[in-house]
């Protein structure tokens, strides 16, 4: 028998409910965010390859060495950053994995930590479990921008680490160069730490520009940066990504890493490595999934719907106020009955449940998926 649950007010997430209700109705399922098409075959290949030759054993605990350094490569491409293979990049199951081994790496009982909401729901979970407490920023549609002036107001001497998320899950919304600038003076000679969710990283459209925190010296030395292979090769169901921070900063976050997964899967390592040293398969990323957007919004400003702005990532907001005032999670699983389309209502990105009256669409599905998902809330 357990008792005292370490998260009590913690039960089944809205991702998996209405994935639920989408199957049970046979509905399009647009809520949660995972491709409905296959990978590029040639990435199989190179994984069934690795699996034919041998390579079907524990990887090293960092992760394959040659994963790492194409890692490196890509990074110092990109960014202009240079990652040690050995001591700054650590290979984590998923994207979620590495977050929550840094948080737990990171904060103590206590400790303080700034997170911007709406929220990808496994962020507050990971700071309660090592006794930190999660002091809550409020974005409001339709920009989602962070007032840094409240930032300053939750700095305190106990606040150990801002999480910060671009592209942006659910807003799509992406940091721009002056909020770098904002956050970079405010951290300047405080012992803070930014943990940055860029799993969405080579989907920013309209030629404009992602703002790693590997760009920036300054706070990349004081960075956990977070990717995910997932996203980046249609692959969400093999659950690769990645950890990158400097040297002191790994050795924390590796010293749990070994007592959680390990290591990752040794195939999929390997072909991943292969398969990143064509620079194309990431760069031609954004144009891909630019086409999928312009056709989601061009559909959906056919609806009722209002768009919200999507400058990155592969979802969709939209606002039904002047439509309704039903709640948001009610009103998803109303159009998920009558219109047989699934979303997520964007309140369960807030702690408090915060309903703006917009719901969040993933629009990395087929041409014909999306097609059909359009004709249906056309009726709405």
């Amino acid at each position: 028998m357990i008792t005292g649950s370490k998260l009590p007010h913690t039960g089944t997430t809205i991702f998996t409910v209405m994935s639920a209700l989408a199957n049970d109705l046979g509905a399009i399922n647009l809520s949660q965010g995972f491709p409905d098409y296959d990978c590029d075959p040639q990435l199989v290949s190179l994984v069934n390859d690795a699996m034919k030759n041998g390579y079907n054993q524990y990887a090293p605990m960092a992760g394959w060495l040659p994963l790492r350094e194409e890692i490196a490569r890509k990074t110092e491409k990109l960014y202009g950053a240079v990652y040690h293979p050995d001591t700054e990049i650590t290979i984590t199951s998923g994207g979620t994995q590495a977050i929550f081994t840094a948080i737990c790496a990171a904060i103590h009982p206590n400790d303080e930590v700034i997170v911007f909401e709406p929220a990808y729901d496994s962020y507050a979970p990971a700071i309660k479990l090592m006794g930190g407490t999660v002091k809550s920023l409020e974005l409001e549609p339709p920009d989602y921008r962070i007032a840094w002036d409240m930032v300053k107001r939750l700095i305190s001497n106990r606040t150990r680490m801002i999480i910060l998320n671009s592209p942006h899950n659910p807003t799509a919304t992406i940091l721009s160069e002056s909020d770098i600038e904002e956050l970079a003076a405010i951290v300047k000679n405080r012992d803070i730490l930014i943990l940055s969710d860029e799993v969405y990283e080579h989907l920013v459209f309209d030629g404009q520009t992602h703002h790693s925190m590997a760009r920036y010296p300054e706070l990349r030395e004081r960075s956990f940066i977070v990717g995910s292979f997932g996203k980046m090769f249609h692959t969400t169901g093999w659950k690769l990504g990645y950890c990158l921070a400097p040297a002191a900063l790994t050795a924390e976050f590796r010293k749990l890493h070994q007592y959680t997964v390990f290591s990752v899967n040794t195939p999929m390592q390997v072909g991943v490595a292969e398969y990143l040293k064509n620079e194309n398969v990431y760069n031609e990323l954004a144009g891909f999934f630019q086409q999928k957007r312009d056709y989601f919004r061009d559909g959906l400003s056919q609806t009722r719907f209002r768009l919200l702005p999507c400058s990155g990532s592969y979802f969709q907001s939209v606002s039904y106020e002047h439509i309704s005032d039903v709640k948001d999670t009610d009103y998803a699983i109303q159009i998920t009955h009558e219109y047989g389309v699934a979303s997520i209502p964007v309140s369960a990105f807030y702690s408090k449940g915060t309903d703006h009256k917009v719901l969040r669409f993933c629009f990395a599905k087929k041409q014909e998926t999306l097609e059909r998902a359009i004709e249906r809330l056309i009726k709405l």
